[in-house]
């Protein structure tokens, strides 16, 4: 599978992958916009930039440079690529900002490096010209998509502040030409396809985030049920699929309704076959949750948590690493900066933030080793570590206004080709 759009693990070794850098559009977040725009915080942007640049410093020394793709990239070589679909793309964004022609003879008629960036701030510099607000939320490329096998899984966004996002996304999908082969074999799956995904007979709207999808292996992809994807969102999807032999089975993971876990990857991520690090009270003791499973062939399943699920049909011994590490008020505390929220290099090396203590007092009990970002790059630069040898280890990211974004590594990547 040289060089092709595919992920069948949340493990696999990490080949290529979308990031997007914090943008000019973060500074104009005000107090008062905040919780509008989905933001739980005012950031300071250049040191936002600083650590996101280590974050991606640390992908690229592990994947190469170009392996670790751009949004503002992938939409600038987009429209170069499909001239055609450009009007479509901001005729779109237009209706929906509510904004004058004019300002879509504006938008037509700029150099491309400029356009994909205005796209993304909402904001021209160069005639001072405010378009639409920006969309912080971009950072956490995990949502916009998620390859499912050799399929790319277009999502759709629960809250309004995230639809410019959502055409931005699938632009990039339809139009770039990484992506070309998998739109010409029919394997881009669009849920805002209404045709394909519509409401329910009572009116229940398709919702899903990719911070609520994970496959865990070829067989088994899990769906949160969330505030940010609805049942009748991961329904539909799971009949699609399951329907085509995309999957065999696909687990909904039903957890509360609550921004503090807003989507799974907030309470538990996969890092090694045998390794989740979980916030305990959901994950393990079922705290307002369960598991249901629908399957391609068989009786459907119900699990009272989600290690109950795990230790059934996944892995008998997989062992949970607890957030900070399963002690009150360390647990609510790590859990709501991130310390479940992992994003797995490959098999046991993977990177989290550097502001949880107790969960890294957990991950040393379990055999890793944990350093700092920093210390990492120095290490390899001075040629101190090979990457490639490297096992058992957690990397951790500055994390003083990332953090403050809430969402981790995890978060912040779209992987698009894992071994």
């Amino acid at each position: 599978m040289q060089n092709q759009i595919h992920v069948s693990s949340e493990i696999g070794r990490l080949k290529r992958v979308i990031v997007h850098r914090p943008d000019a559009g973060i500074s104009r977040i005000s107090p008062k916009r905040a919780e509008e725009l989905l933001f739980d915080d005012i950031v300071h942007l250049p040191r936002m930039q600083a650590e996101h640049d280590t974050f991606t410093q640390v992908l690229k020394a592990f994947l190469g440079e170009e392996n670790v793709l751009e949004t503002q990239d992938l939409i600038r070589q987009a429209l170069d690529a499909d001239p055609d679909t450009k009007k479509e793309v901001i005729d779109l964004i237009i209706a929906y900002e509510e904004l004058p022609s004019s300002a879509a003879d504006l938008l037509l008629h700029l150099p491309h490096d400029v356009l994909s960036e205005a796209l993304i701030t909402g904001y021209l510099p160069e005639q001072d010209y405010i378009l639409f607000d920006p969309i912080p939320n971009f950072i956490f490329t995990r949502d916009i998509a998620v390859v499912v096998n050799d399929h790319v899984v277009v999502t759709k966004a629960a809250k309004e502040a995230r639809f410019r996002e959502n055409f931005l996304s699938r632009f990039i999908f339809w139009a770039h030409p990484i992506f070309r082969p998998l739109r010409e074999a029919g394997k881009v799956i669009n849920l805002n396809k209404v045709d394909l995904f519509p409401p329910s007979k009572r009116g229940e709207w398709v919702s899903v985030e990719g911070g609520d999808v994970m496959i865990l292996n070829e067989d088994y992809l899990l769906i949160g049920h969330s505030e940010r994807t609805s049942e009748h969102g991961i329904r539909s999807l799971a009949q699609y699929l399951l329907e085509r032999n995309i999957v065999k089975n696909v687990a909904q993971i039903n957890i509360p309704q609550d921004r503090s876990f807003m989507h799974i990857d907030t309470i538990f991520t996969q890092i090694r076959h045998d390794h989740i690090v979980a916030y305990k009270p959901i994950i393990l003791e079922g705290l307002s949750s369960s598991v249901d499973v629908w399957r391609q062939q068989g009786k459907p399943g119900r699990y009272t948590s989600v290690k109950e699920f795990i230790h059934a049909e996944i892995n008998p011994g997989m062992r949970f690493i607890l957030s900070g590490n399963g002690e009150s008020p360390y647990q609510e505390r790590e859990q709501w900066t991130d310390g479940c929220n992992l994003l797995a290099i490959k098999p046991g090396v993977a990177l989290t933030y550097d502001r949880n203590p107790k969960t890294e007092e957990a991950f040393e009990a379990a055999g890793y080793g944990i350093l700092h970002a920093y210390e990492f790059l120095e290490a390899v630069q001075a040629g101190r570590i090979e990457v490639d040898k490297m096992e058992n280890t957690i990397i951790t990211l500055p994390s003083s206004e990332l953090s403050r974004a809430r969402g981790g590594s995890h978060c912040m990547t779209c992987p698009i080709e894992r071994e």
